[in-house]
């Protein structure tokens, strides 16, 4: 019994350090064509692997942080840190999506735009959660 319940544990453990699958499995579906599929190994793969990548870039961040005596790690931080481990291709649209997110977040906190207001160019921004179509490689729209 003992034994099961480290074992349960253990699993938590590794779970807790995962993104949700769901959300893996949704950008992934989100990514190709209809009617394209993901197997469940491969979503299982993918959420390893990505959840890996966001730890090495915070990681990375983090240390930043660390170094400049600064608690929170933020956008910067972390284009910086995906050009000092060799993600330079990540670089431009992120630093581009960071400026377009900020405007964006501005503009809703100083007024509502209306409804109806077609004029905002911030409609082509992601919703968060999202990524944006430029760092989706082959994306079909």
């Amino acid at each position: 019994m003992f034994n099961e319940e480290n074992h349960k544990c253990e699993l938590l453990k590794e779970q807790d350090r995962f993104l949700p699958i769901a959300n893996v499995s949704r950008m992934m579906k989100n990514s190709l064509p209809p009617p394209g599929k993901v197997a469940k190994e491969t979503k299982e793969c993918m959420q390893e692997c990505v959840s890996e990548f966001i730890s090495f870039v915070t990681s990375e961040a983090g240390e930043k942080c660390i170094l400049e005596k600064r608690k929170t790690i933020n956008g910067e931080d972390i284009i910086h840190s995906l050009a000092t481990l060799g993600f330079e291709n990540y670089v431009e649209p992120l630093q581009k999506f960071l400026v377009q997110y900020r405007q964006k977040k501005a503009l809703s906190n100083q007024v509502q735009p209306k409804e109806d207001d077609s004029s905002d160019s911030s409609q082509n921004l992601p919703k968060p959660g999202e990524l944006p179509k430029s760092l989706i490689p082959g994306h079909w729209d």
